[in-house]
C-alpha cells in the first residue's frame, strides 16, 4: 500500500514530467517501486523514451525493464499492439526467458485467448512449480472467467506456499462472503488480522462476518471487533459505530429475560450512539434527524 508521503512524491513527479519538466525515468523507477498503477501515465513517458535511441541507449541494461513496464501499462490501456511489439523485443533477446513467457501469457489473456494463456501458465508452472506470478495470473484468469470454484482452490493452493500474503488472504475472504461461506471467511480475517494486528479494516470486516453469522457467541465477539476498530481509527469509522449498535441491540433481545449477569454494561453502545449523532452533525447535518430517528428506535438515544 503505497503511503501518503509516496503519494505525494508519485504526484509531484508526475505532475513535473506531464509539464516538460524532465524526470521520466525517475518518474517510472517510482512508480514501479511503489507498485503504482498509471498505466496510461507509464505507457505515454515510458514510449517517450523507447522511441528515442539516445534516451533508450542511456538506460543500459535497465532499457529491458522498461520495455516489460511498457508493455503491461499498454495491455493495461488496451493497447495489445503495443504490448505486443515491446514483448516480441524481449522474446527476441531473451529467448526461453520464464519472465517474458509470464508476458506472452498476460498478452493471450488480453486479446481473450484463455485456453491458450492457461497452457502457458500450465507450461511455466511445470518448470517452476513456485512460480508466485504465474500462480496468481491463473487465479485471476479463473476469476475473470466467472470459474469462482477454481479461484478458490487455487488460492487455497497459493496460501499453503504463501501463507504471508495478505493480499491473498482478503482476496480469499471476499470471495468466501460473496459464496455466503461465512466460516471460511471468519477464519481468512483470523489469518489477516494475525499478520496486520493494527489494520482497522480487517477487524472492521471480521466483526461484519460475525455479525452475519449471529448466535450471541458471534455478536459478542464482533462486538468486541467492532470496537477495536473504532479505537484503531481514534473513534472515526462511521460503519464501526453503527455496527456496534447493531451488534448491542441484536445481543439485548437475545438475552432478554435472563439474569443480570448474563447481559452486558449499555455504556459501549449509548457511548456510539453520541459518537454516531455528533459524527453527523459534524459531517452530515441533512441526515442528522434520520440517524437520531434511527438510533430512538433502537433504545440508543432518548
Amino acid at each position: 500500500m503505497v503511503g501518503a508521503a509516496e503519494e505525494a512524491q508519485l504526484n509531484r513527479l508526475e505532475n513535473q514530467v506531464d509539464n516538460g519538466g524532465g524526470g521520466a525515468w525517475e518518474y517510472l523507477c517510482l512508480v514501479r517501486k511503489l507498485k503504482a498503477r498509471r498505466p496510461d501515465k507509464v505507457l505515454k513517458h515510458g514510449l517517450s523514451i523507447l522511441n528515442n535511441p539516445k534516451a533508450r541507449s542511456n538506460l543500459g541494461t535497465e532499457e529491458w525493464t522498461l520495455y516489460e513496464q511498457v508493455a503491461i501499462a499498454a495491455m493495461d490501456c488496451q493497447r495489445v499492439d503495443i504490448a505486443k511489439d515491446c514483448i516480441s523485443v524481449l522474446s527476441n533477446k531473451f529467448p526461453g526467458s520464464t519472465r517474458v513467457g509470464r508476458l506472452e501469457g498476460m498478452l493471450l489473456e488480453a486479446n481473450g485467448a484463455w485456453a491458450d494463456a492457461e497452457t502457458t501458465y500450465r507450461r511455466l508452472l511445470e518448470e517452476n512449480p513456485n512460480d508466485q506470478v504465474v500462480q496468481k495470473r491463473m487465479i485471476a484468469m479463473a476469476k475473470a472467467l466467472g470459474n469462482i470454484s477454481t479461484a478458490v482452490e487455487y488460492l487455497n493452493k497459493y496460501l499453503e506456499i504463501y501463507m504471508a500474503d495478505q493480499d491473498a488472504w482478503r482476496e480469499l475472504a471476499e470471495i468466501y462472503v460473496s459464496l455466503q461461506m461465512y466460516k471460511q471467511a471468519a477464519y481468512c480475517y483470523e489469518e489477516l488480522i494475525l499478520c496486520q494486528p493494527t489494520v482497522p479494516l480487517h477487524h472492521l470486516a471480521y466483526a461484519e462476518v460475525l455479525y452475519t453469522m449471529g448466535g450471541l457467541e458471534n455478536l459478542q465477539m464482533a462486538k468486541k471487533y467492532y470496537a477495536s476498530a473504532i479505537n484503531f481509527t481514534g473513534g472515526k469509522n462511521t460503519r464501526a459505530l453503527y455496527g456496534l449498535c447493531l451488534c448491542s441491540v441484536a445481543i439485548n433481545q437475545i438475552t432478554k429475560g435472563r439474569n443480570k449477569e448474563d447481559k452486558e454494561s449499555p455504556e459501549l453502545q449509548y457511548l456510539a450512539a453520541e459518537a454516531l449523532v455528533k459524527d453527523y452533525k459534524e459531517k452530515a447535518p441533512a441526515k442528522l434527524t434520520l440517524v437520531t430517528s434511527t438510533l430512538k428506535s433502537m433504545k440508543l438515544i432518548s
